[in-house]
């Protein structure tokens, strides 16, 4: 009997096809989402795997029988399905590993408005209901339900939708011309750029645009340093103004500047927030709020209070970073792992609007991108450096005593283990699937913060 816990982690469906699962399984899913959501329509859409378009159609016609109206939107972008989402307010489904290998597939799911299905707020009820439908020998047995008349499936395209949404969000309309080297990584950036950038002053230097879910050049994992070499090295070939590197599902989007050097995702939040603000504060919305999570540079904080803003911090995680911004009506949000979020995208994360802010801010004047976010760069930070460790709580516990009861030093533990100096922190925080340590370090000088991430390191790899 397959255990789905394995299958659906925190925030989505995730695992190897057709080992872990199957077109059987994924009818089961789309039963069981209708059935958890009660929704009477749902929009359903996929991106370039080989295996994506079958299981989204099982998920569909799972979906159907259970009486759910299906809109189908076919080849998308995960933030083009929060579109749809939002748009035709439907709850969603969106076929897709991200960034993981080709042997991967998942579903990204939503109710409508992009609301997230997590753990807590659907998706154990949506496994545990597939669960109950899966026999001793493996095999997967969806009950029918008596009176119910089986929906229909439709065809929608949004793409155009969705770019006119985005565009209207950004004034590109006075921006000097740009070249821009943009790495899709085989992934659905090759299917949604060419649509979003269409007739902007942009020359465009596509890279890897051919949809291709075997990813025959490099992962589509721009959070991997070694997957954005080859976009380093074309923006300096061909003097591009940047570049920028979407992953396998175009939801997130990382940044390069003009000398190939990679611009930090809290540096992005942090230009972007400046502009939302202003943005807000032209439409009468004084002190508006922005989210960022507990691992995102202080720079952030600092710029927003310097620009009239209201910083407010939260958790590592979508699902958490959405349901601050629904409580605190915040307009932006932005994560170290370069996923942004806006209020006026129905509080989903689109890495797109992020890029359009960038190609906007720097088309806006005639300097260069790395002296535009310079003034976003004022730590050292360390990265994320993972630890495999047997006892993750015993380690934590060791560093939290080593550095707990020093003068002037806070400590808090809303995600993980965060310790604060006057002109340094870090986060130590435990891996949800794996027996991983993650500690992120930041300090002003690249020399205490160097000396500080060896001397937690050595605590926690004893």
């Amino acid at each position: 009997m397959r255990d789905l816990k394995q299958l659906v982690k925190a925030y989505d469906v995730r695992g190897v096809v057709p080992d872990q699962w199957d077109e059987n399984l994924s009818r089961a899913f789309g039963a069981a989402f209708v059935q958890v959501t009660g929704a009477t329509a749902i929009v359903v859409g996929h991106d370039m795997r080989p295996s994506s378009p079958s299981l989204s159609r099982a998920f569909a016609e799972g979906a159907a029988a259970r009486g759910a109206d299906v809109t189908e939107i076919g080849l998308c972008s995960t933030d083009q399905l929060y579109y749809a989402s939002g748009k035709l307010d439907l709850p969603g489904a969106m076929f897709t590993a991200s960034h993981n290998p080709a042997q991967y597939n998942g579903i990204k799911m939503c109710r409508k408005g992009a609301a997230p299905v997590g753990e807590d707020t659907g998706l154990a009820e949506i496994r545990d209901l597939v669960q109950s439908w899966i026999a001793e020998d493996g095999s997967v047995t969806v009950p029918g339900v008596e009176g119910v008349t089986e929906g229909v499936l439709t065809q929608q395209d949004t793409l155009q939708g969705y770019t006119d949404h985005l565009r209207g969000l950004v004034d590109l309309t006075a921006i000097r011309p740009l070249k821009v080297a943009v790495d899709a990584g085989n992934g659905m950036g090759g299917h949604t750029v060419p649509t979003v950038f269409a007739g902007l002053p942009l020359d465009v230097v596509p890279m890897y645009f051919e949809l291709d879910g075997t990813f025959p050049n490099h992962e589509a994992n721009p959070l991997d340093p070694k997957n954005l070499v080859d976009l380093q090295a074309k923006v300096v070939e061909v003097g591009a103004d940047l570049g920028l590197a979407f992953d396998g599902d175009a939801d997130r989007c990382f940044v390069i500047d003009e000398r190939g050097e990679p611009v930090s995702p809290s540096a992005i939040t942090a230009l972007v927030a400046v502009r939302e603000l202003a943005r807000a504060r032209a439409a009468g919305e004084e002190n508006a709020t922005i989210i960022h999570n507990l691992i995102t540079s202080w720079t952030v904080p600092e710029v927003v209070a310097e620009h009239g803003g209201k910083a407010v911090r939260t958790r590592v995680g979508h699902s958490f970073i959405k349901q601050r911004m629904a409580e605190t009506d915040a307009i932006f949000g932005g994560e170290h792992s370069a996923h942004y979020y806006f209020r006026d995208f129905w509080r989903a994360d689109t890495g797109m609007l992020a890029a359009l802010h960038v190609l906007a801010a720097l088309g806006g004047q005639d300097g260069t991108l790395s002296a535009l976010t310079e003034e976003y760069d004022r730590y050292a930070a360390s990265g994320e450096i993972n630890s495999e460790v047997a006892d993750q709580a015993g380690r934590a516990a060791a560093v939290k005593a080593a550095y707990g009861d020093l003068a002037g030093v806070s400590v808090d533990e809303l995600d993980g283990l965060t310790v604060a100096g006057a002109d340094w922190w870090f986060n130590l925080r435990a891996s949800n699937t794996e027996p991983l340590l993650r500690l992120n370090v930041e300090a002003k000088d690249p020399a205490r913060m160097a000396e500080l991430r060896d001397a937690v390191l050595a605590i926690v790899r004893a």
